[in-house]
């Protein structure tokens, strides 16, 4: 059974770019409390985040991409029985 996914055991999930767009925005909040703080790890530690938010977008693409592929193939999620893959 999936945590946060939504699955046909866990309806009530969220769909992975659900997901992904919140932990992207909790990011930028994080660097917006840093971003003038000119120190040494603050500047690596905003680097990092920078490429992760990046990472982050791709991600969030590539499951709207998902989701729109399996729309187009087999309608909107109904929830139960799942619409690739092994029940």
């Amino acid at each position: 059974m999936t945590k946060f996914l939504v699955s046909d055991e866990n309806t009530q999930g969220y769909k992975l770019e659900e997901i992904l767009l919140v932990i992207r925005a909790d990011i930028l909040m994080r660097c917006e409390k840093v971003v003038e703080d000119h120190r040494p790890e603050a500047l690596h530690v905003m680097a990092n985040n920078m490429k992760i938010l990046d990472m982050l977008t791709q991600c969030i693409q590539l499951a709207m991409d998902s989701t729109t592929v399996l729309n187009r193939a087999f309608g909107p999620s109904q929830g139960g029985r799942p619409r690739i893959g092994k029940p």
